[in-house]
Protein backbone atom coordinates (compact mmCIF):
# COMPACT_ATOMS: atom_id res chain seq x y z
CA UNK A 1 0.00 0.00 0.00
CA UNK A 2 1.67 3.53 -0.99
CA UNK A 3 0.37 6.52 0.69
CA UNK A 4 0.81 10.05 0.06
CA UNK A 5 3.85 11.78 1.40
CA UNK A 6 4.11 15.30 3.49
CA UNK A 7 4.59 17.15 0.80
CA UNK A 8 2.49 15.60 -1.64
CA UNK A 9 -0.42 15.60 1.17
CA UNK A 10 0.45 19.07 1.69
CA UNK A 11 0.19 20.20 -1.74
CA UNK A 12 -3.57 17.99 -2.12
CA UNK A 13 -4.74 20.21 0.51
CA UNK A 14 -3.40 23.37 -0.97
CA UNK A 15 -5.46 22.80 -4.27
CA UNK A 16 -8.63 23.20 -2.15
CA UNK A 17 -7.91 26.41 -0.73
CA UNK A 18 -9.52 28.90 -3.05
CA UNK A 19 -8.56 32.31 -4.35
CA UNK A 20 -8.74 35.26 -1.61
CA UNK A 21 -9.10 33.05 1.71
CA UNK A 22 -7.66 33.90 5.16
CA UNK A 23 -6.36 30.99 6.44
CA UNK A 24 -4.47 29.77 9.64
CA UNK A 25 -2.39 26.70 9.24
CA UNK A 26 -2.19 24.88 12.76
CA UNK A 27 1.19 23.49 14.18
CA UNK A 28 2.93 20.47 12.98
CA UNK A 29 1.71 19.00 9.68
CA UNK A 30 -0.19 21.88 8.45
CA UNK A 31 2.81 24.21 7.80
CA UNK A 32 3.77 21.88 5.19
CA UNK A 33 0.85 23.40 3.23
CA UNK A 34 2.46 27.45 2.79
CA UNK A 35 5.11 25.95 0.57
CA UNK A 36 2.34 24.59 -1.61
CA UNK A 37 0.16 27.18 -2.06
CA UNK A 38 -0.89 27.81 -6.08
CA UNK A 39 1.30 30.56 -7.25
CA UNK A 40 -1.33 32.29 -9.11
CA UNK A 41 -3.80 32.49 -6.20
CA UNK A 42 -3.36 34.87 -3.51
CA UNK A 43 -4.12 33.59 -0.34
CA UNK A 44 -3.78 35.03 3.15
CA UNK A 45 -1.59 33.52 5.71
CA UNK A 46 -2.84 33.64 9.97
CA UNK A 47 -0.64 32.76 12.22
CA UNK A 48 -2.21 33.19 16.26
CA UNK A 49 0.64 34.74 17.50
CA UNK A 50 -0.05 37.70 15.48
CA UNK A 51 1.05 37.63 11.85
CA UNK A 52 -1.03 38.09 8.50
CA UNK A 53 0.39 37.12 5.25
CA UNK A 54 2.85 34.89 5.94
CA UNK A 55 5.16 33.18 3.28
CA UNK A 56 6.41 30.12 2.68
CA UNK A 57 9.55 28.75 4.98
CA UNK A 58 12.81 30.83 4.39
CA UNK A 59 15.56 29.40 2.85
CA UNK A 60 18.31 28.10 4.42
CA UNK A 61 20.51 30.81 6.04
CA UNK A 62 17.86 32.91 5.76
CA UNK A 63 16.00 32.59 9.20
CA UNK A 64 14.70 35.30 11.05
CA UNK A 65 14.12 33.95 14.94
CA UNK A 66 12.34 37.08 15.78
CA UNK A 67 10.18 36.28 13.03
CA UNK A 68 8.04 33.04 13.94
CA UNK A 69 4.90 31.36 13.45
CA UNK A 70 3.18 29.49 16.34
CA UNK A 71 4.99 26.84 15.96
CA UNK A 72 8.03 28.63 16.81
CA UNK A 73 9.32 28.01 12.99
CA UNK A 74 10.78 30.62 10.74
CA UNK A 75 8.55 32.07 8.45
CA UNK A 76 8.39 34.69 5.80
CA UNK A 77 6.20 37.55 5.71
CA UNK A 78 4.98 38.87 2.07
CA UNK A 79 4.96 42.60 1.03
CA UNK A 80 1.66 43.85 2.66
CA UNK A 81 1.84 41.62 5.46
CA UNK A 82 1.00 42.48 9.13
CA UNK A 83 2.38 41.97 12.67
CA UNK A 84 0.04 42.80 15.65
CA UNK A 85 -1.55 41.89 19.09
CA UNK A 86 -1.90 38.37 20.12
CA UNK A 87 -5.52 39.20 21.44
CA UNK A 88 -6.07 40.84 18.17
CA UNK A 89 -4.84 37.48 16.18
CA UNK A 90 -7.73 35.45 18.34
CA UNK A 91 -10.30 38.29 17.95
CA UNK A 92 -9.95 37.23 14.14
CA UNK A 93 -9.98 33.61 15.28
CA UNK A 94 -12.86 33.92 17.70
CA UNK A 95 -14.87 36.29 15.39
CA UNK A 96 -14.85 33.93 12.37
CA UNK A 97 -12.97 36.11 10.28
CA UNK A 98 -11.26 33.30 9.10
CA UNK A 99 -12.20 31.14 6.30
CA UNK A 100 -10.51 28.11 6.61
CA UNK A 101 -7.99 26.35 9.31
CA UNK A 102 -6.21 23.61 8.81
CA UNK A 103 -5.33 21.78 11.93
CA UNK A 104 -3.64 18.15 12.85
CA UNK A 105 -5.17 15.19 14.54
CA UNK A 106 -4.73 12.39 17.24
CA UNK A 107 -8.70 11.50 16.22
CA UNK A 108 -11.83 12.48 14.42
CA UNK A 109 -14.60 11.13 14.78
CA UNK A 110 -17.53 10.08 12.29
CA UNK A 111 -19.58 13.29 13.63
CA UNK A 112 -16.82 15.17 12.77
CA UNK A 113 -15.70 15.93 16.17
CA UNK A 114 -11.93 16.87 16.89
CA UNK A 115 -9.21 15.61 19.20
CA UNK A 116 -5.63 17.04 18.61
CA UNK A 117 -4.14 18.46 22.04
CA UNK A 118 -4.24 15.29 24.71
CA UNK A 119 -3.61 11.90 24.41
CA UNK A 120 -3.51 10.93 28.20
CA UNK A 121 0.69 10.56 27.77
CA UNK A 122 2.94 12.09 30.73
CA UNK A 123 5.01 14.31 27.99
CA UNK A 124 1.80 15.45 26.12
CA UNK A 125 1.14 19.11 25.78
CA UNK A 126 -0.53 20.61 29.25
CA UNK A 127 -3.11 22.71 27.67
CA UNK A 128 -5.06 23.18 24.51
CA UNK A 129 -3.37 26.90 22.96
CA UNK A 130 -5.76 28.14 20.57
CA UNK A 131 -6.60 25.48 18.75
CA UNK A 132 -10.69 24.95 20.60
CA UNK A 133 -10.82 29.05 19.24
CA UNK A 134 -9.51 28.05 15.23
CA UNK A 135 -11.88 24.44 15.38
CA UNK A 136 -15.34 26.67 16.32
CA UNK A 137 -14.19 30.14 14.97
CA UNK A 138 -12.88 29.20 11.44
CA UNK A 139 -16.13 29.01 8.54
CA UNK A 140 -14.41 25.65 7.46
CA UNK A 141 -12.21 23.31 9.25
CA UNK A 142 -9.30 20.82 7.89
CA UNK A 143 -8.29 18.35 9.14
CA UNK A 144 -4.92 16.93 7.70
CA UNK A 145 -3.46 13.67 9.20
CA UNK A 146 -1.89 10.13 8.65
CA UNK A 147 -4.96 8.10 8.66
CA UNK A 148 -3.61 5.58 11.00
CA UNK A 149 -1.41 5.38 14.19
CA UNK A 150 1.99 4.16 14.21
CA UNK A 151 0.13 0.54 15.83
CA UNK A 152 -2.12 0.21 12.88
CA UNK A 153 -5.18 2.23 14.29
CA UNK A 154 -7.12 3.79 12.79
CA UNK A 155 -7.49 8.23 13.67
CA UNK A 156 -11.04 7.80 12.51
CA UNK A 157 -13.54 6.90 14.60
CA UNK A 158 -16.89 6.51 15.87
CA UNK A 159 -16.37 8.27 19.20
CA UNK A 160 -13.14 10.31 20.32
CA UNK A 161 -11.33 8.61 23.07
CA UNK A 162 -8.79 11.82 23.62
CA UNK A 163 -10.38 14.69 25.08
CA UNK A 164 -12.04 17.24 22.25
CA UNK A 165 -11.13 20.14 20.89
CA UNK A 166 -14.30 20.72 19.04
CA UNK A 167 -17.46 19.08 18.68
CA UNK A 168 -18.71 18.35 15.33
CA UNK A 169 -16.72 21.28 14.04
CA UNK A 170 -14.26 19.19 10.85
CA UNK A 171 -15.57 19.72 7.52
CA UNK A 172 -13.16 17.77 5.15
CA UNK A 173 -10.02 15.21 6.21
CA UNK A 174 -7.04 14.96 4.74
CA UNK A 175 -4.31 11.85 4.74
CA UNK A 176 -2.22 10.01 3.16
CA UNK A 177 -4.42 7.59 2.20
CA UNK A 178 -7.73 9.37 1.32
CA UNK A 179 -9.68 12.73 1.04
CA UNK A 180 -13.13 12.22 3.37
CA UNK A 181 -15.81 15.01 3.69
CA UNK A 182 -17.99 14.84 7.24
CA UNK A 183 -21.58 15.40 6.05
CA UNK A 184 -24.76 15.19 7.67
CA UNK A 185 -25.26 11.86 6.06
CA UNK A 186 -21.77 10.32 7.00
CA UNK A 187 -18.24 10.40 5.99
CA UNK A 188 -18.23 10.72 2.36
CA UNK A 189 -14.83 9.45 0.45
CA UNK A 190 -14.19 12.52 -2.33
CA UNK A 191 -10.93 10.83 -3.10
CA UNK A 192 -8.47 7.63 -2.94
CA UNK A 193 -4.58 7.98 -3.71
CA UNK A 194 -2.83 5.36 -5.32
CA UNK A 195 -5.26 2.55 -6.72
CA UNK A 196 -6.32 2.12 -3.19
CA UNK A 197 -9.99 0.69 -2.88
CA UNK A 198 -12.84 1.93 -1.14
CA UNK A 199 -13.08 -1.59 0.83
CA UNK A 200 -9.94 -1.63 1.75
CA UNK A 201 -9.92 1.57 3.13
CA UNK A 202 -13.19 1.32 4.91
CA UNK A 203 -11.19 -2.15 6.41
CA UNK A 204 -8.49 0.05 7.73
CA UNK A 205 -10.59 3.18 8.76
CA UNK A 206 -12.89 0.62 10.77
CA UNK A 207 -16.02 2.94 10.42
CA UNK A 208 -18.59 3.48 7.65
CA UNK A 209 -17.46 4.88 4.77
CA UNK A 210 -20.03 6.35 1.61
CA UNK A 211 -18.30 5.66 -1.49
Amino acid sequence: MQKLNRNQMAERVARDIPEGAYVNLGIGLPTWVANHLPKDREIFLHSENGLLGMGPAPAPGEEDYDLINAGKQPVTLLPGGAYFHHADSFAMMRGGHLDICVLGAFQVSTGGDLANWHTGGADAIPAVGGAMDLAIGAKKTFVMMEHLTKSGESKIVERCSYPLTGIACVSRIYTDLAVIDVTAAGLKVVELFNGLGIDELRRLSGVALIA
